[in-house]
């Protein structure tokens, strides 16, 4: 079963970074995903007044389950707009195709600057009506 929840624990969050080989941000909140109870990934964020700053969406060292790592970044975008927050960017880095092809299809799209955004404004609510 996918399950995609909250890391409660800064010493968690830290350890599941160091299996998705991305740098533990303390100042940071986290999700995780887990598959049948093996970890899948985790994505490190933080809301702020210009909108919600996706750090990581990394899955485990040497996995990579697609749609774990889709929900998990649809989740974190959801508790962002939950909180008010009607903007996300992603700030991780897009080195490779794998990354660029699951940010894209959680939302983000990339900007003539070559950043990555989304608009959450009904995303969640009227999202298959647009476009």
């Amino acid at each position: 079963m996918l399950k995609v929840l909250p890391i409660q624990s800064k010493l968690t969050q830290e350890e599941i970074c160091l299996r998705c080989n991305v740098k533990y941000d303390p100042d940071l909140l986290a999700y995780s995903a887990t598959v049948d109870d093996e970890l899948a990934g985790v994505c490190q964020f933080k809301l702020t007044d210009k909108g919600g700053m996706v750090y990581d969406l990394a899955p485990v060292k040497d996995g990579f389950d697609f749609e774990a790592m889709f929900v998990l970044g649809r989740g974190t975008l959801n508790f962002i707009d939950l909180c008010g927050v009607h903007y996300a960017f992603y700030k991780g880095s897009v080195d490779d195709e794998q990354t660029e092809r699951l940010i894209k299809a959680v939302g983000f799209k990339k900007t003539e600057e070559g950043s990555y955004e989304v608009d959450l404004e009904g995303f969640f609510t009227d999202h298959c009506h647009k476009d």
